[in-house]
């Protein structure tokens, strides 16, 4: 996964986990695309400690996810929501192998969930 994407995952899943100062600053970093240097002087701290507290944000978010895995779980279910459009757009199978298809996908999410 892009890490971009994986960043932006993991702080829609745990940002409320971190505290409002971390999340203004992560959030100015990668998603406003801010420059360390910017960041700093916007909070009046050192690049060093706005490049430290970026690093802190991501693992401490990757520790959540490797606790909790709720985006490995987003990501399989999202995979699996797929898989069922496909077999609705899929203008060959009968009424009855699009059911079996469809109760095969949700068991396998209600599984992950």
């Amino acid at each position: 996964m892009e890490k971009i994407v994986e960043q932006g995952l993991l702080f829609d899943f745990y940002g409320e986990l971190l505290t409002d100062h971390q999340k203004r600053v992560y959030r100015d970093a990668v998603f406003e695309d801010m420059s360390l240097g910017e960041i700093a002087q916007e909070y009046g701290i050192s690049r060093q400690g706005v490049h430290d507290l970026i690093r802190r944000c991501n693992n401490s978010l990757q520790e959540y996810e490797d606790k909790l895995h709720l985006v490995s779980r987003f990501m399989k279910i999202r995979t699996k929501i797929k898989e069922i459009d496909s077999l609705a757009e899929d203008a060959e199978l009968s009424r009855r192998e699009l059911a079996e298809g469809i109760r095969r996908i949700s068991g396998q999410i209600l599984e992950e969930l």
